[in-house]
């Protein structure tokens, strides 16, 4: 049995708390995240928030993982404790966001001046510098390791060939529900024995997902620029990966 102990800090979409046995104890080794209702964009400058967001992108998380955990993907997943709560591996976090992008739409997109929606004949692997204060700038190999966030290039293969692998799961989970996987940003961490583990969330907060049929959005875009029905889009991609979930076990 666990037990949530103190807070240690609080992000953007979560709290973060130590893990106490039932005599009190603490687990080392583990940490307690609770999902919020907050939703964040442009580095949390634009804020908001709907009722019942935390748990919904925890459930939508918790079949994600389950599936990728089939596919012999390392993650810091460990127990769901509540609808908002769960229990992780305490991982000595890479401070990179790795980003891969199926189809070029948002920032990228405009950068280029090319139109949002276009294929891209291979996946885009991209790195961010974890850092609020910067902005999380747009980094390069050399500069990853200048910063000292990577090592050494093989571990920047290794994130790139595990970002890949992940990236052909999930492709492969949101078309059998009708949703492109247009990009999506993940993060890996370090576990006590040096195994590169995904960690954090995969959640429409992360993920662009647009509609196969109708090309409407799904995702935290909604939010971004004022779309509306921001709720409804995070409930129909958890209705959807439900249902799939339903008919897989049937």
């Amino acid at each position: 049995m666990y037990v949530k102990g103190s807070h240690l800090y609080e992000g953007k979409a979560k709290r973060v708390f130590r893990v106490l046995s039932a005599s009190g104890q603490p687990f080392h080794d583990l940490l307690w995240l609770e999902f919020k209702d907050d939703l964040t964009a442009f580095n949390a400058e634009k804020r908001g928030n709907f009722e019942g967001k935390g748990r919904t992108n925890l459930r939508i998380t918790e079949l994600i993982f389950q599936n990728l955990k089939n596919q012999n993907v390392a993650t810091h997943w460990v127990e769901k404790i509540s609808e908002q709560d769960l229990i992780v591996k305490k991982l000595t976090m890479i401070p990179l966001e790795v980003v891969i992008r199926n189809i070029l739409a948002g920032s990228t997109a405009k950068k280029f001046k090319l139109e949002e929606g276009t294929p891209l004949e291979k996946p885009l692997f991209e790195l961010f510098y974890k850092d609020d204060a910067l902005g999380d700038p747009f980094i390069n190999d050399d500069q990853a390791l200048m910063l000292k966030a990577v090592s050494d290039f093989t571990t920047i293969e290794l994130l790139r060939q595990k970002a890949m692998h992940v990236n052909q799961v999930l492709k492969a989970m949101f078309e059998k529900v009708g949703v492109h996987l247009v990009d999506f940003k993940i993060e890996f961490g370090l576990s006590p024995n040096g195994e590169i583990c995904l960690g954090d969330e995969i959640s429409p907060d992360s993920c662009r997902l647009w509609d196969i049929k109708t090309g409407e959005k799904l995702d935290k875009d909604r939010f971004r620029r004022d779309l509306g029905l921001v709720q409804e889009s995070y409930e129909d991609i958890l209705a959807r990966l439900q249902k799939q979930q339903g008919s897989m076990t049937c």
